[in-house]
């Protein structure tokens, strides 16, 4: 039996949604980005330029793991700290594709009140792909996909023969036509709540899949830019993508039931509004890791610090993955064993760091803050 997708349907991109069933979400998202919002203006510029630094890192990491593409944390905090002029210690060079994807994410977020055009779109496919490959596979770059011979752009999972189809995009003869409509009501004055418009230029870019890859990245970014537009500042203080990326299987469960069924999307609407309660719920964790942060080197004994206990305690503050031992601080701080060790122990008699003691074959050590 032949699915009928959204985008096949003779009143596409008609969406409707049940607006009373969304009225208590979306006024408790709302209320909690104020909230946030002026919780993050009582801290000072350094903390809130570092709160943005660690939301901005999170936005870039976890919306490409969410398409399987894992990227180098420091790089990319590195990459969006000297674009935005920050002064910043252990700065590490980036890759190109580093810097593709971070140049994406802060024009989206920091130049959120421009047009966004086909001009602006292809830029930020071309930062995405800047050798015009996805992995092996050549692909068209800076424009829409126009191989008809690979139509229909299906979206798959399976072993050869044993294929699910998850969903099938629109020909490639049709996307000038229908981009030309999306691009005109994102860049016109709906009335609709921005946080609502955020949502459907989600599903409604990425049920479109205009490009041969990158369109997941692509559609979190524009998202991200009527987001930004709600909050009213350039700050990022939540990150969406961080909480897809959480629930990444029932977000792709939800796309796929809504791209194949009517245009009543109130389904969408309701996760999309759910997921970002929790994604700015998830903000308690960057600011504890900023106040952290603060506390820790306003302390007079952070003067006595050597940059590889600085490196390792800012990564245990930015909530360091695994326990801590003494071969992994000597591999991140590119040391030897020895070295790690004086270096823990030296923080363990200064009183920063104490032993782990839950035993196992390895000793771990804790930040004492």
């Amino acid at each position: 039996m032949r699915i009928m997708y959204i985008h096949l349907l003779s009143k596409w991109p008609e969406f409707i949604w049940d607006a009373e069933e969304l009225m208590s979400p979306l006024a408790t998202v709302r209320y909690k980005q104020g909230k946030l919002l002026g919780l993050m203006e009582q801290l000072g510029f350094n903390l809130r330029s570092e709160a943005v630094l660690q939301t901005l890192t999170q936005d870039v990491v976890k919306s490409s793991e969410i398409e399987g593409e894992l990227l180098d944390i420091d790089q990319v905090r590195s990459s969006i700290a000297r674009r935005l002029g920050m002064d910043v210690n252990g700065l590490i060079p980036s890759d190109r594709n580093v810097d593709g994807v971070v140049e994406m994410m802060l024009d989206a977020t920091q130049q959120y009140d421009q047009l966004l055009d086909e001009e602006r779109l292809f830029g930020w496919h071309s930062s995405l792909f800047p050798v015009g490959r996805s992995g092996m596979h050549r692909i068209v770059v800076g424009n829409w996909r126009n191989n008809s011979k690979n139509d229909p752009m299906q979206v798959v999972s399976g072993a050869i023969g044993r294929e699910r189809v998850h969903f099938q995009a629109p020909d490639s003869d049709r996307i000038p036509q229908e981009m030309d409509v999306f691009l005109r009501w994102f860049n016109s004055d709906v009335r609709i709540d921005p946080v609502i418009k955020a949502a459907i230029a989600h599903l409604w870019f990425v049920t479109i899949h205009p490009f041969d890859d990158g369109n997941g990245r692509i559609s979190r970014a524009i998202a991200d830019i009527q987001l930004t537009r709600a909050d009213g500042t350039s700050q990022r203080f939540y990150s969406m993508s961080r909480q897809i990326r959480l629930e990444r299987n029932k977000y792709y469960n939800i796309l796929e039931k809504t791209q194949s069924g009517d245009l009543n999307i109130t389904g969408w609407l309701q996760w999309f509004l759910e997921c970002l309660e929790r994604a700015i719920d998830a903000s308690d964790i960057v600011l504890s890791s900023v106040r952290r942060k603060a506390k820790l080197w306003s302390m007079p004994v952070a003067q006595t610090f050597n940059e590889r206990q600085r490196l390792m305690l800012n990564k245990l503050l930015d909530g360091f993955e695994g326990k801590l031992t003494s071969s992994k601080w000597a591999k991140i701080a590119k040391c030897s064993h020895d070295t790690a060790t004086r270096d823990i122990q030296d923080l363990i008699n200064k009183g920063i760091l104490s032993k782990d003691d839950s035993g196992g074959r390895s000793t771990n050590y804790l930040l004492n803050l």
